[in-house]
């Protein structure tokens, strides 16, 4: 008799939570009476097998890739682990799925009602559901209904980058990972090895901060420019998490929005009205052009680049030497 999907996912939650190890497909397997049956091989009336190696941890994969994600909708916070020899382990953490006596009153509940309803991905969504739940379960009263006091505000956050997903489940478990990135200057993306802290949606653009494990330092990362698969890397940080406030800052910084000097640019005639709005001074210079002094920050750059043609950078030396290298790139192809 097959054994009820119920059952079979309450014994997969009890082995993640009761180890103290990463567990890998192979182990919960072998340990879950459900999976045991599901890589049997069928026999046919002769004894022959009918369903081979094969066929059955195909039929093994897709029952735990979907239980694993009917476990996390439900609101299990579950981990995914990859040791030093590429091997995937899976454990839940006891201190990450447990959540102390909870007190809202309506208004609270009606604002975690509107954050759920902010993700319009379909996983999102589902995760956004089952942490209701789970505050549900932690004392949020039944009779307060979270969506109900502004159901007329329907709030949306548009993501379309494959590596939101990936990089949201790594800041929330603390888990390093690696990827590769294509800065705007270079031609060829690198690899790069991060302990993400948080993503910051900036000017309509995501951005990852985090610790650049190469590097030294913290870096920040556009989402648009990550290329290939987010891969995880171990656990453990070995960096500290900066707050909040602090991350937020840097991501404004990293985007161009903390200007600390100023930038003497030529612009065209007639073009450039960005530009012109945060100009200081604005001087004519004749046979089509004008001379601007703009704030100059961090990202500057990769803004006059989208300029083209009718911007020319006269000083700092070093704001015109990373405008020619973006072109260069992008000549590159």
């Amino acid at each position: 008799m097959a054994i009820a999907k119920a059952e079979r996912l309450m014994n997969l939650a009890l082995c993640l939570l009761g180890t103290r190890r990463p567990l890998s497909k192979r182990e919960l397997r072998d340990s879950i009476e459900a999976y045991v049956e599901a890589t049997r091989p069928d026999r046919g009336a002769a004894g022959r097998p009918e369903k081979g190696a094969a066929a059955s941890e195909d039929s093994f994969n897709r029952m735990f890739e979907r239980d694993k994600d009917d476990l996390r909708e439900l609101g299990l916070v579950i981990e995914t682990v990859e040791n030093l020899d590429g091997e995937v382990g899976y454990l839940a953490r006891r201190d990450s799925n447990r959540l102390p006596a909870i007190t809202l009153d309506a208004e609270e509940a009606a604002a975690l009602g509107l954050a759920a309803k902010v993700w319009q991905q379909a996983r999102l969504a589902g995760a956004a559901s089952g942490a209701l739940q789970k505050l549900r379960a932690a004392g949020l009263p039944e009779d307060v209904d979270p969506y109900e006091a502004h159901g007329a505000l329907e709030p949306r956050i548009p993501v379309h980058e494959a590596a939101f997903e990936p990089l949201m489940l790594a800041c929330r478990d603390r888990r390093p990972v690696v990827f590769d990135y294509r800065k705007a200057s270079a031609a060829r993306p690198e690899t790069r090895t991060v302990e993400p802290w948080a993503l910051e949606c900036w000017r309509g653009h995501w951005y990852l901060a985090g610790w650049d494990r190469d590097r030294g330092a913290e870096r920040v990362f556009r989402l648009s420019r990550i290329t290939g698969r987010v891969r995880s890397r171990g656990t453990g940080f070995t960096a500290p998490v900066p707050d909040v406030v602090t991350v937020r800052e840097t991501v404004a910084g990293w985007a161009g929005e903390i200007a600390d000097r100023s930038a003497l640019i030529r612009l065209r005639s007639g073009a450039g009205y960005p530009l012109r709005a945060k100009a200081a001074k604005v001087r004519e210079l004749g046979n089509g052009w004008d001379e601007l002094e703009i704030p100059y920050g961090h990202g500057l750059d990769a803004w006059l680049v989208e300029f083209g043609p009718d911007v020319v950078v006269l000083e700092p030396a070093e704001l015109r030497a990373d405008v020619v290298d973006r072109l260069r790139a992008v000549a590159k192809g």
